[in-house]
């Protein structure tokens, strides 16, 4: 009788065997190819301390920028460290980022959001902020912040959550105002419900499903941030290694060992094009629902 009884499958059939057409769109395709990317590349940064044979943060002796070897897979940058571990910490690093700043953005987001369709005055506060966060570009914004905070990690996960902050508040605030004039809504408010019990029962679980697709966009661009602002030295500071810092340091060095930046580039390639292709398949199997 209600949409959301009819969206529901019911155990048994065809449709509850296959699944949630989001998963099912992991399983296949774009969504597979992007799972797979991705899922490499965490596993390396996962498996750094076994499958790198040196300190990322050593100096080797007598090793200055030589070429890959069966020692070192990726040669050495000018501080004669070994560059394929410090690719694969700075990994680690790069995924801490952007799972921790892109989530907790996603939250902040989503109780403005939130906030905006339950008070008119809120939602015209909450829009206004939006508007001004969006006027300037993530860069410039990052810029000015190191240079009140200085550089290093935490500038980037502010920069990355102050981002994605009026994303998914507009987001959620589109979905939840679009759920709440369908009949279902209306009759539960008709019946009584309070405001909180109809959007955390109807509201919130049918707007969850543009989240999600924002989520893997999303984590695609944490990864660019963290690149963009490390490689111009107000990110991840040295010697600490990071995707980005990593590809700015190669630049002086790229005749000795262009290697040096080959490593990292093809990380953040491989991480970039993961998450696109995760969240084009899952908006492709939202519209397709």
């Amino acid at each position: 009788m209600t949409e959301a009884l009819t969206r529901t499958p019911v155990p048994g059939t065809d449709s509850s065997r296959r699944g949630h057409p989001l998963l099912r769109a992991l399983t296949r395709g774009q969504g597979l190819a992007g799972v797979i990317l991705v899922g490499v590349v965490v596993l390396l940064g996962v498996l750094a301390g076994v499958l790198a044979d040196h300190d990322p943060l050593a100096q080797i002796p007598g090793a200055n920028l030589v070429g890959p070897s069966g020692d070192h897979l990726l040669g050495t940058d000018q501080l004669n460290r070994d560059v394929y571990s410090r690719v694969l910490h700075g990994i680690r690093i790069d995924l801490l980022i952007a799972f921790l700043a892109v989530p907790l953005g996603a939250l902040v987001g989503s109780l403005a959001g939130l906030l905006a369709t339950v008070n008119p005055v809120a939602d015209v506060l909450t829009q206004r902020v939006f508007d001004l966060i969006l006027a300037f570009p993530a860069l410039i914004f990052a810029i000015a912040l190191a240079a009140v905070t200085g550089p290093g990690w935490h500038a980037v996960v502010i920069v990355i959550v102050a981002s994605e902050v009026p994303i998914f508040g507009r987001q959620v605030r589109t979905a939840v105002l679009a759920v709440r004039e369908q009949p279902f809504v209306e009759a539960s408010e008709v019946i009584g419900a309070s405001t909180w019990w109809t959007l955390r029962k109807h509201v919130l679980p049918n707007a969850v499903e543009p989240l999600v697709v924002q989520l893997a966009l999303s984590l695609s661009v944490a990864v660019f941030l963290e690149g963009a602002m490390s490689f111009i030295g107000i990110g991840v500071r040295p010697p600490d290694p990071s995707l980005g810092s990593l590809i700015g340091e190669s630049i002086a060095n790229l005749d000795a060992n262009p290697w040096m930046a080959v490593g990292p580039l093809v990380v953040v390639s491989a991480l970039t094009l993961g998450f696109l292709l995760i969240a084009q398949a899952l908006g492709r199997a939202r519209r397709l629902a």
